[in-house]
């Protein structure tokens, strides 16, 4: 069984709704979810003129290969109404793959651990959540150590709806 650490987020439409609707579908196509972070909000990063994002970390139990649960995440993008027309624009669902076990996997279709994450407040907050000490297989620091590190200064606001 591999374990994958997944981030999941939207900023179009019903946010929450398209945000269940993932999990739902990660459970029936990806795999068993053993933890799942509360929802976050956070402003956009990088392409900033659009609404706010909600995300949400969360640990999957897996029998798919990296590669497999890629495409797998991909075709539930698509089943959400994902368009990738700008790159970091506004999107109904962006369901990304932090962590696969310990390995480091670097290739055109994947990149694991992801290469932004931790440069990214919206990524290390709900992923201290359900794992701080889980440590980075590349630089061998905990989640916790590398949130108290980020010099990303967006805010993350804590959401009390679910």
């Amino acid at each position: 069984m591999n374990k994958a650490y997944l981030l999941i987020g939207g900023n179009m439409g019903d946010r929450l709704a398209n945000l269940n609707e993932a999990i739902n579908q990660i459970r029936v196509w990806a795999g068993t979810i053993e933890k799942i972070s509360s929802l976050y909000e956070t402003a956009a990063w990088g392409n900033t003129q659009q609404p706010a994002f909600l995300n949400q970390a969360l640990l999957i139990n897996t029998t798919h290969s990296a590669n497999q649960l890629m495409s797998i995440l991909l075709e539930i993008e698509n089943k959400l109404g994902r368009k990738r027309n700008l790159p970091m624009g506004p999107r109904t669902i962006d369901i990304d793959i932090i962590y696969f076990n310990d390995d480091v996997i670097k290739d055109k279709e994947l990149n694991i651990p992801h290469a932004s994450m931790f440069k990214r407040n919206f990524v290390l907050v709900p992923l201290v959540e359900i794992a701080p000490d889980y440590l980075h297989p590349v630089f061998n620091k905990s989640n916790s150590a590398l949130l108290s590190e980020c010099t990303d200064d967006c805010l993350v606001h804590k959401k009390i709806e679910f």
